[in-house]
């Protein structure tokens, strides 16, 4: 069953925004270990087949590293808006 969110999903969300960081690092680490262990397997099988393999892994082994980095040391989930709301009013007029 798929998670409900309780409110209008939007990037301002900080919960949201966080939520929507980890479950896309999640997809780029599923997708490292998918391509890098069907690579290594076929260089096992025919080395000759697929020389570059070490370069793939260690070129996107610290891609992943960093996003990771990014998303669990350095990201701010504040609730500060990252941009105004287009319909807010700035006068404070109703």
């Amino acid at each position: 069953m798929p998670p409900r969110w309780p409110r209008k999903p939007t990037r301002e969300d900080p919960a949201y925004r966080k939520l929507e960081d980890r479950i896309n690092f999640a997809v780029h680490v599923a997708a490292f270990t998918a391509v890098n262990s069907g690579l290594w397997f076929f260089h096992t099988l025919d080395p000759a087949w697929v020389p570059w393999v070490s370069k793939v892994t260690l070129v996107w082994l610290p891609l992943l590293v960093g996003n990771a980095v990014y998303i669990f040391a350095i990201a701010d989930y504040s609730s500060t808006p990252l941009s105004p709301r287009p319909d807010s009013n700035l006068n404070g007029e109703p």
